[in-house]
Formats: structure tokens, sequence, C-alpha cells
């Protein structure tokens, strides 16, 4: 990549994207647009083309999203599945208009079959049922890949997709009604510690198992993977397979997740899982062994990360 063009991380304020701002600025970068909700609104087609016109960017990592956990994505599903449709729509659509050299698509790795054989490979897309708790969010990752898969075999495009596994880290949503796993059980015990409870309730059985990703790994593979030329890319991929997945490559229960939470706040009380709340997928593992193929893994150990990011909660407004 010319560390001298100019590079628009779309949803630069989100955990995502400000990790990506921060791994091109460790690279070098010196021209990286970014565009508050306030001044563009990526829901709005006309105003999304405009900006692309106006602002011409050579590079593009979408990382904006309507993002959330098992229950914000099982109340809220028209809403997570219409914005990020549109959302993706607009940018790749633009994007190609606007004559962008190269795009980064940040998928999830929901978008496999919720049975699929562990761990996922990415040609495991499209092959069964997608786990019903995040069906709308998973359809619409889906067609981000397959937009760019089709913009790149009808105009030669040069779109990309990656897979993060569950990823974590500063700038996370603490929420819990809307937060993933590891920010709503960091939470959760911390205010359990601070308040001296008896016991904090998990959801779910504990039995299922997570892969977890840092999020300024995920970051500088997401700046690894636009990075590499357009012959290396295409080795590794199909023009119908053209997606790559990114994690860790190791798991977890969600009990075992939970007590190291735990330790990590230093919480001395009960772990109670609640088996009346819904656990989701068995096991979501991904298959990492392209990427690696390629030159990068992540550095980031589970426990190292968890104690960086409740320090950060700490520091934070919602923390003290």
């Amino acid at each position: 990549m010319d560390r001298q063009a100019p590079v628009f991380v779309a949803g630069h304020r989100g955990m995502v994207g400000s990790a990506i701002v921060r791994a091109l600025e460790r690279a070098g970068h010196e021209h990286i647009l970014t565009a508050p909700r306030a001044s563009l609104d990526l829901l709005d087609q006309a105003a999304v083309r405009h900006w692309f016109e106006v602002n011409k960017p050579r590079y593009v990592f979408l990382a904006a999203a309507r993002v959330g956990g098992i229950h914000a994505n099982d109340t809220l599903p028209a809403d997570f599945i219409y914005q990020n449709l549109v959302i993706e729509t607009n940018v790749i659509e633009a994007a190609w208009r606007a004559g962008v050299e190269r795009l980064l698509f940040l998928g999830s790795s929901c978008i496999y079959p919720r049975m699929a054989t562990q761990p996922m490979s990415e040609e495991a897309l499209l092959t069964g049922a997608l786990e019903p708790t995040n069906e709308p969010y998973a359809v619409a990752k889906i067609a981000g890949v397959k937009l760019c898969e089709s913009f790149n075999r009808q105009h030669g495009t040069d779109f990309r997709s990656v897979m993060p596994t569950n990823l974590y880290g500063p700038g996370d949503n603490f929420d819990l009604e809307g937060s993933h796993v590891i920010p709503a059980l960091l939470r959760k015990f911390h205010e359990a510690r601070c308040g001296n409870a008896p016991s904090v309730a998990v959801w779910g059985s504990g039995k299922p198992r997570r892969e977890f990703l840092h999020v300024d790994d995920a970051a500088e593979a997401c700046r690894f993977v636009m990075a590499l030329g357009p012959a290396t890319y295409r080795a590794h991929t199909t023009p119908m397979c053209s997606h790559l997945n990114v994690g860790c490559g190791t798991d977890v229960t969600i009990a075992e997740l939970a007590r190291t939470i735990g330790d990590v706040v230093g919480y001395e009380g009960e772990i109670r899982f609640d088996a009346n709340k819904p656990d989701g997928a068995p096991r979501k593992l991904l298959d990492v062994s392209r990427l690696k193929a390629m030159g990068w893994q992540a550095r980031i150990g589970l426990e190292e990360g968890l104690r960086e990011v409740y320090e950060w909660y700490r520091a934070s407004e919602g923390g003290r």
C-alpha cells in the first residue's frame, strides 16, 4: 500500500475501525480519511456517492456495521439486516463508481452454518443453516461478501473480504443490553466485585466453545490482507470463495472464559450459569490456515488481552 495515498476507514469510531486507524498510523500512513456520522450518513446512498466523488480515496476499509450480542440480534433483527445491507451496498457501490483501487470488507464468523465442521474453513460458506439467533445479521454479512465477489467478476475490481472471529478490545460496547460476551462479562464481574455480590449469572449453559481475538490483532490482519499484492491474494482464494478467515486458531468454553474473567477482575464469588438463556451455536472456531500460510498469525494471548481491556474499562467513565 502507498503510505501517501488517501485511505478511508468507514466506521472509524467503532472498536474495529478505531483499531484499524491505529494500525495504519503505526505503519506510517499519512492520509487517513474518516467521516463521523454527523457529516456522512452511510445509510444515505446519495451522500455516500457524493463523499466518494469529492474525497477520492484510493483504499477503503469497510468496518462500519450495526453490531451486538445475542440479545440485541434476537430483539432487533430488522435493524441488523436492514442497516448492514444498506451500509455495505452504499459503500461498495460508491467505491466502484469512484474508481477505488482496493477495498476490504469486514464480515463475521457468524456467516458459517450453525453446525459447520470445526474448525470452519472458508469453503463452509452457504453449506448449511445459519444460527437462528443472529441469522439476519449473518445474511447481511454474506451479502457483503457476495457483493465484493460480484463487483470483482463483473467490473474487475479488487474488493476483498475478511471474516474475523469474535473480537474484543479497547473501545468495546459495555452496555449489558447490547454487548458481546466479553465486555458483558467484564462489566458484570467488575460490578459484582465492587458491590460484593455473592454470585454472577452468566447466560447459557457455559458449554459452547468460542474463539476470541484481540481487536489490535484483527486490525493488523486487515492491514496485512489489504497490503497483499493482487496475485498473492488470488493465489490463496478463488473468485467464488474470495474471503479469508481471521482468528487465533484456538477456542475456550464460555465457562472457561467466565472463570478467566473472574480471575482477571479479582472476583471470588460464585459463577452461576442460566441454562434457560440461549447458548447460540455449540462451537465457532475458524480454520485460519490460509492466512497463516500467507504469513500472518495472532500475537496477543487471551488472558493478556483481557487484562489490558479490563484496565481500559476501569480507566474509562463506565468502569470507575
